[in-house]
């Protein structure tokens, strides 16, 4: 049977309650169960048990290496329904001194920021494969600073992006 999608990540983290804190601050998670040392959050329109898995190592761990030093994940997608949302967590992050930039990869438009540990994550808004064009899908392999104000000009603050992938069904 293959696979449909990821149901939840898990994280080491150095203070649980502080992440918990800030990914109900920063994402609006909610926490659904948990043990001493543990958290389990789910995002606000979820389905899933839980999305995220938190676990604490203490304030002795030291900063990831992945990427610069070791393997290991990069970072995690969370998709938002739509730009107007994205422009919200935007403000969220900004205030949260999180946000560590901001891309327009045609396709995809990205927030990237790092959470109280420095793992970093990203939250997006899906062009929706109706609206996608010739130029846009051309486009989807060049990053772009991205400008949340003329993409929701562009295709409307409240519609709803693509769902996972919005690429076109083959016809």
């Amino acid at each position: 049977m293959p696979v449909h999608r990821l149901n939840h990540a898990v994280l080491y983290v150095r203070d649980v309650e502080r992440s918990v804190a800030f990914y109900r601050q920063a994402l609006g998670f909610r926490q659904v169960m948990g043990f001493p040392g543990a958290a389990f959050l789910q995002a606000p329109d979820s389905s899933n048990d839980h999305d995220l898995g938190l676990f604490q190592i203490g304030p002795q761990a030291g900063p990831s290496e992945a990427g610069r030093a070791t393997v290991g994940l990069y970072h995690l997608a969370w998709e938002v329904e739509t730009l107007d949302d994205l422009d919200e967590i935007a403000a969220k992050l900004r205030d949260l001194g999180s946000l560590v930039g901001a891309s327009d990869h045609s396709t995809t438009k990205a927030l990237y920021a790092k959470d109280p540990d420095g793992i970093e994550f990203e939250v997006s808004w899906l062009v929706p494969a109706a609206l996608l064009t010739e130029e846009t899908l051309a486009g989807r392999t060049a990053v772009k600073p991205l400008d949340i104000a003329r993409e929701k000009q562009r295709y409307g603050g409240g519609t709803r992006g693509g769902v996972g992938v919005s690429i076109p069904a083959a016809r």
